[in-house]
């Protein structure tokens, strides 16, 4: 047995389906998974039901955590383009400002482009503004907004070898951009879709092994990783029109502690893309005294009976991988303890650092 110790995972994007869909997931759940992967602290999308796009949905979406979060956390806000009087309100509240500028899964996308000038122009920050971009014409907007208002974007879940391309090239002309990939875009593609068939259903979809090897080859230049744990049930995935979404937040880190162990990614990346990548993208503080022990040389299958998520299942069932994690500990207290949550819910706490509107952090001062 040989012991690594890291200092946690900063899960960026996760989906904890609360309120409104705990038959698929819950905080509680949820945040007992992301102990149990290794993860310290979670940033959860808006697109809940109700969707979080104001002060009112906010506060009920904050009660909940602070009532059942094991590990740390922040929320981000959403927009349909509605609500542009509470940008200021919250923007000193949440990790960002998520935007959907594709058809995906919920009831935020942004269908009148119009208004998206209307925002990049009112968002206050601190945080970035966020998209779900599918199609080169609404990443392409999006970078044309960005260098228009001086914001910061941040490029979920990318997956192809042109968008990851075009983002590359708004960063070398200085656009203040930063990009996120997820663990089933590096290690699956388009040919695991016929054994998974519904279960291999996500946005954006499966793209193909020489879009995956871009990523690989070109994950120097990611500045996170992050899960995009989207649950839904089984039944619902059997479905005559299955929703998009796979788990991922359990078996993220052990699948990149795995990569380690093949040679194809070193402990200096994978910290940076799973815990200082996320703190310099976004306007969080992690909990202090926390660490993940991992036992680097055990070797194991992936199995969905012995994961914490609610919706029982994993795209990554029966993978051989080789690195397990022993325990997770926050604050200094043991959370997750060779296959025990000890974590009590209710025992996360919000890392976004709240400001005022028009503050400047520290560090933007730099």
């Amino acid at each position: 047995m040989t012991i690594l110790k890291l200092p946690g995972m900063i899960d960026a994007h996760v989906h904890m389906r609360e309120p409104g869909g705990t038959h698929k997931e819950g905080v509680t759940s949820g945040t007992a998974a992301a102990l149990a992967g290794g993860v310290i602290g979670i940033l959860e999308m808006p697109n809940t039901n109700p969707a979080t796009t104001d002060s009112q949905t906010f506060h009920y979406k904050h009660a909940l955590y602070r009532s059942k979060s094991r590990c740390d956390f922040g929320l981000f806000l959403g927009s349909g383009g509605s609500n542009l009087a509470e940008l200021d309100k919250l923007g000193g509240k949440v990790a960002g400002l998520k935007l959907y500028l594709d058809t995906t899964f919920g009831d935020l996308y942004m269908r009148d482009s119009s208004l998206l000038d209307r925002i990049w122009e009112r968002w206050p920050g601190p945080g970035p503004i966020c998209v779900h971009s599918e199609s080169d014409r609404s990443l392409s907007l999006a970078l044309a907004l960005t260098a228009r208002y001086d914001q910061k974007l941040h490029v979920c879940h990318v997956s192809t070898a042109a968008a990851l391309g075009a983002i590359l090239a708004a960063k070398d002309r200085g656009l203040a951009v930063t990009c996120e990939v997820t663990p089933h875009h590096l290690f699956l593609t388009s040919e695991d879709t016929a054994r998974l068939g519904s279960l291999g259903m996500m946005k954006p979809p499966l793209a193909s092994p020489v879009d995956r090897e871009t990523l690989w080859q070109n994950l120097g230049h990611v500045d996170c990783l992050a899960t995009d744990h989207a649950p839904h049930t089984l039944e619902e995935k059997a479905g005559i029109a299955p929703p998009p979404g796979v788990p991922g937040v359990e078996t993220a880190l052990v699948l990149l502690l795995n990569a380690v162990h093949q040679g194809k990614l070193d402990e200096t990346r994978l910290i940076e893309l799973t815990h200082t990548g996320p703190l310099r993208v976004f306007p969080i503080t992690p909990p202090p005294e926390s660490w993940v022990e991992a036992d680097i040389d055990a070797r194991h299958q992936l199995s969905a009976r012995l994961l914490h998520t609610r919706c029982g299942w994993t795209p990554f069932e029966d993978v051989w991988v080789t690195g397990r994690i022993l325990r997770t500990c926050i604050r200094g207290r043991i959370a997750f303890d060779q296959g025990t949550v000890c974590a009590a819910p209710g025992s996360g706490q919000d890392m976004v650092r709240q400001m005022r509107v028009g503050e400047t952090r520290p560090d933007d001062q730099a």
